[in-house]
Parts: structure tokens; C-alpha cells; sequence
């Protein structure tokens, strides 16, 4: 007795068309094309490995790799020091963003004529260089070598009248009031040159870049201070530094790489009231402890 289909199985039990004669020949050997592609795919394709240090990960350990060697030899010193030899003088402007000029970015400090100025003037008692009536007293003479005309020249300095204050001034008046003698003269400390005769001071203090291109591909600036007892030809005293920005010489914004690596130093800065390191001095701070400076008697 024939049997009825169930109408609930019709739709899994459905006959269907069987594939076209050319499908059924064209099949296999497609399939081991597409097996044999992915192969080839796969074996042009780079093994994968792991994420390499990044650039700046790079850069701090070259960095702190420097600082091993960075901070301050003094082998001996001299008293009552006259005078010093600048052996090299610092350029007037300030390299702020230029990544491959060696012109030790770390130890620059005080630009043109302000650099020889720095070693005649006096200090406070903190130990900040004064224009006049410091506890101490800077050299009485610098000697340095006019880079224009390569001749020897000796520098004194000391407080001139550059000027007049305007005495209808509302302050000035209210001066002149209190103090009928107030002095209206503007002074300010400058600096007297002369040809220099003779031989050079013994005691001379020269600087140099001492970054690798390497280092500079980093955003990493060497320094190397010393001073010289030039009689001997020794070197009584040096001090190494270094600096990384750690932007990477990014300057969006109108940012200085230079300017900004002065908060990643070693040794490191001191810090400026506003939070900024301060670099000012640092060239004669650290000469005077090797050289000390005849006091006035």
C-alpha cells in the first residue's frame, strides 16, 4: 500500500538539481588552485615578531647610558686667581630647535659679550652674579680671542653712566622728594677692551660638543667644561653633561626641543623661581670652585 508523504518532511527531504557536468569536472582542481594560492599567499607574507622598543624608549636608554659618565671631575684647584682665558666664547644667539649644530646646547649658558661679563662681575650672597656691590668679586681681567680679527684682547668691566632718568617723572619726583639727592643717572656695567700684550693668563677654560651623530638622531646634546692649567698643559678640572628631549624634536605649537631637554639633564639644573631650569652661570659657577677668585683687599 502506497505510502503518503508527510507535508512536514517535504521541505528537508527536497530533490535538488544536480550540479551542471562542467561544475562537477571543474571542482576538485579548483579547489587545490585556491589550497595551492593560499599557500603561496602565506609563505610571501612576513613572519610575524614582536613589537620593537619605541623611539623614545630608545632614546632613554641611550640617554641614561650617557649619564653613567656625566657630572663633575676636579683633579685640583688654584687661589687668588687674577685672571682666566676664555679659549673659546659663546655665539650671540640662542640654538633653540637646530638638532645637528654642535654648538653644546647643555652648557651654553650666557650669549656674546654677556659670557665674558659673567666672570668680572661680583656675587650675592646667594651666589648670583651682581652688577656691583656682591660679597664677592669676579676676576679682575678676562682674555679671549676676537673670533673676527683672531687677535688676543683683555676685558675689565665695571659701572658707567649710560644715561639720565627723566626727573618730571611722576616716580622720579616722588624720589626727588623724598631724597632731594637722589641721583638721576642710569648706570650699568660695561665692559673695557684693550689689545692684550704678553703671554696669555695661565689658567684657561674652553668648552666643547661632544654629541655623535647618533646621539643627535635622538635629540641627545654632550657637553664637556673644562679648565686648563695651560702652563702645564693639564687639565685641572671637567664636567661632562647631557640632555634629551623627550618629544623627539617636535615643535608643533612653537616648541624648542633645546629649550624643552633642559628639564631632562644630568647633571641636572637648578630650577628658576617659575619652575624652569636655569642654565645662567653655570659656565663660571663651576670655574670658581677650581679657580677662586682674588678678593679685593
Amino acid at each position: 500500500m502506497a505510502q503518503t508523504p508527510n507535508p512536514a518532511f517535504q521541505g528537508s527531504f527536497a530533490i535538488r538539481p544536480a550540479k551542471p557536468p562542467e561544475l562537477e569536472r571543474w571542482a576538485p582542481p579548483m579547489a587545490y588552485l585556491i589550497a595551492m594560492l593560499l599557500v603561496v599567499i602565506g609563505c610571501l607574507q612576513p613572519p610575524l615578531v614582536a613589537a620593537g622598543p619605541s623611539r623614545l624608549q630608545v632614546a632613554e636608554a641611550m640617554f641614561a647610558e650617557r649619564c653613567k659618565t656625566a657630572g663633575e671631575k676636579i683633579h685640583r684647584s688654584a687661589e687668588n686667581v687674577e685672571g682666566v682665558f676664555l679659549m673659546k666664547t659663546r655665539p650671540k644667539e640662542i640654538n633653540f630647535r637646530d638638532q645637528f649644530r654642535m654648538d653644546d646646547p647643555y652648557g651654553a649658558d650666557v650669549t656674546g659679550e654677556g659670557y665674558i661679563v659673567v666672570f668680572l662681575q661680583g656675587k650675592d650672597a646667594k651666589g648670583s652674579v651682581v652688577e656691583q656691590g656682591g660679597v664677592t668679586s669676579g676676576y679682575r681681567y678676562v682674555e679671549a680671542i676676537d673670533p673676527i680679527d683672531g687677535k688676543r684682547y683683555r676685558y675689565t668691566g665695571s659701572m658707567k653712566v649710560v644715561g639720565q632718568k627723566d626727573a618730571a617723572a611722576p616716580n622720579i619726583q616722588i624720589e626727588l622728594k623724598r631724597n632731594p639727592s637722589y641721583d638721576l643717572k642710569i648706570y650699568a656695567y660695561k665692559l673695557d677692551r684693550v689689545a692684550a700684550t704678553g703671554t696669555a693668563p695661565r689658567y684657561g677654560v674652553t668648552y666643547d660638543d661632544i654629541s655623535t651623530r647618533e646621539e643627535r638622531e635622538y635629540w641627545i646634546a654632550g657637553s664637556s667644561l673644562k679648565v686648563i692649567d695651560l702652563q702645564k698643559n693639564e687639565v685641572m678640572a671637567e664636567r661632562i653633561g647631557y640632555m634629551m628631549d623627550r618629544g623627539q624634536g617636535a615643535q608643533s605649537g612653537g616648541r624648542s626641543p633645546w629649550l624643552l631637554a633642559e628639564f631632562h639633564a644630568c647633571p641636572a639644573f637648578p630650577k628658576a623661581p617659575g619652575g624652569h631650569p636655569f642654565k645662567g652661570y653655570q659656565t663660571r659657577n663651576f670655574v670658581e670652585k677650581i679657580l677662586k677668585p682674588k678678593q679685593e683687599e
